[in-house]
């Protein structure tokens, strides 16, 4: 099955479902748009084996786009929003990408590949058009996960792939229901938006309630008027709605009682209280609309604290572990049950996981295989070669151990992969290589750091005599501008000392995050 026939598939089995809520669009009204997307991209020039990119933000053309690429038998290069054109300019000459579907607010002057106002109307309908035979075999998505300069991997990931994830995603089956709705604020160019939503509304028949903005006065408001029951959302956003709960009780008053309450409801339930305390609770809940029954974290690791507010509240709390290499979540915690803190969950359908390589206190390398896990990046022979052994098993590169319940723990990655708070990726390679090109910088290491309770990546630069503060942050501040600027760097140390290296002359970022902690780095930008 290819992703245009799974879609085919809810139109059969639930054509009176809204797909798009706020559009009001159902799965068998899907189609006819679809088609009509496609038409005027066939006039546009697109064509079955094109490579096109996506560059919007959650629009309903961003899912009727999608499929009416796949409807023309192409291929969609996903396109983070938050990048520079400089970066789009080198991830489409790396696919071959020609045309770029994008708002009109992302077009700029470009020879490389030629833009198409997502927002367009289309207006006929080619009654001729079928959709075009894709094998599941054939790529569907293309996504960049190691940065855009320099030499990027790039995931192609299969109609198998995606429709498998979808199959696993069966795992939540208790918490997710036809005709339900999830609510969609995370990027679909992201993996973890595009799984939990996208794919899972697929697989469930489920609607989608669109929302290009993280602006909380707006997600409050979809909350009181639609009422989503499944809401996805990073760990960091899930910190700040705690907290804005809390601290709005406790304006209030009412947090001593609140706090008891939630501490205590077992058992005041058992000594007839139970009407108390679903007011109580009834009140909170009211804040995601009343009817969320199943909340969702990945990208990052849910403080504990964080995830027992939420199950306390009478809601499941999920917390998932994937890659863009797997479309998304390959693991996910089973709520309702006693975890250990901080488990990110158990292998999900038909995916096996193997730690490899325990030290002592069980912690190892993590390797997985199963059908939604791509099976080599585009034209990077060495990459696959590391990344890949001879049984089809891959190494996601993080370290792990396993638990009492089967559930696995993150112990860190053995590629430092900079996680922000908002759950995006920062690679050091990337800025690295960016960096080192400054006039009278020897070597520079960059690493995940806090800083002021806050995740930031961290530079530390071994740089000549002559050079000064001031002008090594000018010349970061240039470089910055090169990247997005989720990436930058603006917290750096500047030392004349050479940097501590391995003996292949790679430098010991551990070594040098512990001395900037200890102290021997004293001239900083922060």
């Amino acid at each position: 099955m290819n992703m245009y026939e799974l879609l085919e598939k809810n139109v059969k089995r639930n054509p009176k479902t809204v797909f798009l809520v706020r559009e009001n669009v159902t799965f068998e009204e899907m189609p006819e748009l679809v088609k009509k997307r496609a038409t005027t991209l066939k006039k546009f020039g697109i064509k079955n084996g094109d490579v096109v990119g996506l560059l919007s933000h959650n629009l309903p053309q961003f899912p009727i786009t999608l499929f009416a690429i796949w409807y023309l038998g192409g291929t969609v290069l996903l396109l983070d929003t938050n990048l520079t054109s400089a970066e789009y300019e080198n991830m489409t000459k790396i696919t071959g990408c020609k045309f770029v579907c994008a708002e009109k607010s992302f077009f700029y002057d470009t020879k490389t590949f030629k833009f198409f106002d997502i927002e367009t109307e289309d207006k006929d309908t080619d009654k001729t058009l079928k959709p075009y035979p894709l094998k599941d075999s054939d790529i569907a998505t293309m996504s960049f996960t190691s940065g855009s300069t320099g030499t990027p991997k790039v995931v192609p990931l299969t109609h198998f792939n995606l429709v498998s994830c979808s199959d696993n995603l069966e795992y939540l089956n208790q918490w997710l229901k036809p005709g339900e709705m999830f609510y969609a604020f995370l990027p679909l160019y992201h993996v973890f938006g595009f799984a939990v939503g996208f794919l899972a509304p697929l697989h469930f028949g489920m609607g989608i309630l669109l929302q290009s903005t993280i602006n909380p006065n707006a997600i409050m408001a979809d909350f009181a008027q639609y009422k989503p029951q499944v809401i996805p959302a990073v760990p960091k956003l899930w910190e700040i709605f705690r907290k804005k709960i809390i601290d709005g009780v406790k304006a209030k008053k009412k947090w001593w009682l609140v706090s008891f309450i939630m501490n205590n409801q077992k058992w005041l339930r058992m000594i007839g209280l139970g009407k108390l305390v679903d007011k109580v609770l009834n009140q909170i809940r009211s804040v995601f609309g009343g009817r969320a029954r199943l909340l969702v974290a990945g990208g990052a690791a849910t403080k504990p604290e964080v995830e027992k507010f939420y199950t306390q509240l009478g809601m499941a709390f999920v917390q998932g572990y994937g890659m863009t290499e797997t479309v998304g979540p390959i693991c996910c915690s089973r709520p309702l049950k006693k975890r250990v803190p901080y488990a990110f969950g158990a292998p999900m359908g038909d995916t096996v996981c193997e730690i490899r390589n325990k030290d002592e206190d069980g912690i190892g390398m993590l390797w997985v295989r199963g059908n939604q896990i791509l099976c080599g990046y585009l034209n990077n022979d060495a990459a696959n070669k590391d990344s890949f052994d001879k049984n089809g098993f891959f190494c996601t590169g993080d370290l792990v151990s396993m638990d009492k319940n089967g559930e696995l723990h993150f112990a860190g990655r053995k590629k430092q992969v900079i996680v922000l708070d908002s759950g995006k990726n920062v690679y050091p390679d990337e800025l690295e290589g960016l960096f080192i090109e400054i006039p009278g910088v020897k070597s520079v290491a960059i690493f995940e750091h806090e800083i002021n309770g806050k995740t930031v990546a961290y530079g530390v630069f071994s740089v000549e005599p002559e050079m000064t503060m001031e002008k090594l942050a000018k010349e970061i501040a240039e470089k910055n501008k090169k990247v997005a600027s989720y990436k930058w760097v603006t917290h750096f140390a500047m030392t004349t000392d050479d940097l501590p290296v391995t003996s292949t002359q790679k430098i010991k970022h551990h070594v040098v995050r512990q001395w900037l902690i200890d102290g021997k780095y004293t001239n900083k930008h922060e």
